[in-house]
């Protein structure tokens, strides 16, 4: 019986001995077989990108600052007589011109003052009159000693003081006539009224009660300041000529208004470093306001012939800025560039790039270097200006 099992055992192995073998030879055919195929070969599809070219013009180079208006002229109106007010003849927040009413002062005791500084002077001309009259009647007779010397120095001087008091009188009457037509206070320069101090019936003093702040807004300026390293450029600049100032408000970032730089200050504040300038902006439709922050644009001069992408195709990296430049076999080919200042939705070039070169705006996440690239989206316009970009707007 255990010779029987033996040899089943024996049976057994060996039929796996010949499938293994099996197994083996079919494997080693197959190894052998993916030898001698080639391998498949990949390659990755054209990354979507799109692309503007690069424009060549004239572009400005400037300092960007902030800056507050300043109303030109700012005049605090005080009464120059004391009295009432008894009339106001303007509206909060108005434009007055030079000459216009503002207030009035009760007239009556002006008006009495120079009723009687009017009557002291007739009564001094008449005197005058008479002081005259009596001279010219002694003064042939002093040649032939019929009066004396005396009484007719005594006439002479009456005269002489006669005419002193017409004099004075005068100047009373001049002086009351003045304080009269201070009581009518008039606006001394062209600009806005602002809220008035006063109110009718109210007493006021001599140089001493404010009335009314009346601010010129046209032209209006602008003040800012730049750093001290600034400041060599724009002296070099300002000995050229008159420098233009563009001046923005901080919620309307379109067109700018321009203006002229007319005072730099003539010295560095030693706290800060800065040096104040003033640029005269005209502001006839009260666009800007006395106070107000502004954003303020100091052209220095023009760069000719600067090469200009948008400022969204260069990228960075850990040895600087880089575009990718579209070549003409649809490769994409990684460039490092030299940038310049922004000029609105622009910024320029100064090394790397070249006039109508396609640079890549959108999509530079999927562009490898010397890989393809499939154009999609805005394209260059045959003016070669990249399509809804202007060189002049607000960056």
């Amino acid at each position: 019986m255990e010779e029987a099992l033996e040899s089943i055992r024996m049976k057994e192995r060996r039929r796996l001995y010949s499938l293994n073998a099996a197994v083996l030879a079919c494997l080693a055919l197959s190894l052998a077989g993916c030898r001698q195929e080639a391998p498949l070969a990949f390659e990755r599809p054209p990354a979507p990108v799109s692309v503007v070219a690069a424009v060549m013009q004239d572009v400005p180079v400037y300092l960007d600052e902030i800056g507050k208006c300043t109303a030109r002229e700012v005049v605090t109106v005080q009464p120059q007589v004391p009295g009432r007010i008894t009339e106001i003849h303007f509206a909060d927040g108005a434009e007055v011109r030079t000459g216009d009413p503002l207030f009035t002062v009760d007239p009556r005791p002006f008006e009495a003052e120079l009723a009687a500084s009017e009557a002291a002077l007739a009564q001094a001309t008449a005197a005058l009159d008479l002081a005259k009259i009596e001279f010219a009647r002694v003064e042939d007779l002093v040649d032939t000693r019929a009066i004396s010397r005396q009484d007719y120095d005594a006439r002479r001087n009456a005269v002489e003081v006669a005419e002193a008091q017409v004099n004075r009188n005068e100047a009373a009457v001049a002086t009351a006539r003045l304080n009269l037509e201070y009581t009518s206070i008039r606006s001394p320069i062209n600009g806005r009224a602002g809220q008035r101090l006063v109110d009718i019936g109210n007493v006021v003093k001599a140089n001493d009660s404010a009335l009314l702040v009346i601010q010129r807004l046209d032209p209006i300026y602008a003040d800012f300041t730049i750093t001290e390293s600034d400041l060599t450029a724009v002296q070099k600049n300002m000995r050229q000529g008159t420098l233009r100032v563009e001046v923005r408000l901080p919620d309307e970032p379109g067109e700018p208004r321009i203006g002229q730089l007319t005072f730099l200050d003539t010295a560095v504040q030693a706290a800060t470093g800065t040096v104040r300038l003033r640029a005269t902006v005209p502001n006839s439709d009260r666009r800007f306001w006395a106070g107000r922050f502004v954003n303020v644009r100091l052209i220095l001069g023009t760069i000719p012939r600067a090469v200009l992408i948008p400022a969204a195709a260069p990228q960075m990296s850990a040895n600087g800025a880089f575009v990718y430049v579209v070549k003409e076999d649809s490769t994409a080919e990684m460039r490092p560039v030299t940038l310049g200042q922004r000029q609105g939705d622009l910024v320029i070039v100064t090394q790397g790039v070249e006039r109508d070169e396609q640079v890549v705006v959108n999509g530079q996440i999927g562009v490898t270097p010397g890989g393809k690239v499939r154009i999609e989206g805005p394209a260059a316009t045959e003016s070669g200006s990249p399509a809804g970009a202007s060189a002049g707007g607000e960056p």
